[in-house]
């Protein structure tokens, strides 16, 4: 373990706050033929799982029904912090970030897509909080869950 993530761990809270107030997420998955594919994603962070939506078709899907391992990176940068004596390599940045690992599952179940659905409109469109999403659109939009397996936070101020 580098010595930063030893020395400058975030602690569940803050970890859960993040993952809660981050706007996009980078989720990582692997091809049929290993290649690593990364795509941003708005998400949400519920019930100790991730969730995103989008297309039911695409490279991202079309990786996770072959290999459901995935990764998942939020970053939070505050601000450069300059050298006081105006050395740019040893400019540093003020930032938080998570990573997560673990196992991704497109949900099937209409009721915990809508949930899931209404959770990211809260989020992202609050004014449409309390909207009903119609059927047609909550069937045809793919739901994905990350069950997390492994979870870490690091900070640098």
């Amino acid at each position: 373990m580098q010595h930063r993530m030893k020395t400058h761990q975030l602690t569940a809270e803050q970890i859960s706050r993040l993952l809660r107030e981050c706007l996009v997420g980078c989720l990582a998955t692997v091809g049929i033929d290993n290649t690593p594919y990364v795509t941003p994603v708005h998400f949400v962070y519920t019930d100790g799982d991730i969730y995103f939506h989008g297309l039911p078709k695409g490279q991202k899907i079309s990786n996770i029904q072959v290999n459901p391992d995935i990764s998942f990176k939020i970053y939070k940068m505050d601000g450069l912090l300059l050298d006081a004596d105006g050395k740019p390599c040893d400019t540093n940045t003020e930032y938080q970030s998570v990573i997560a690992q673990g196992k991704a599952e497109i949900v099937s179940d209409i009721d915990r897509k809508r949930k899931v659905l209404n959770a990211i409109v809260d989020k992202y469109t609050p004014q449409y909080s309390g909207c009903q999403v119609p059927d047609n659109m909550v069937k045809g939009t793919a739901v994905v869950a990350v069950r997390i397996t492994q979870l870490t936070g690091k900070y640098w101020n």
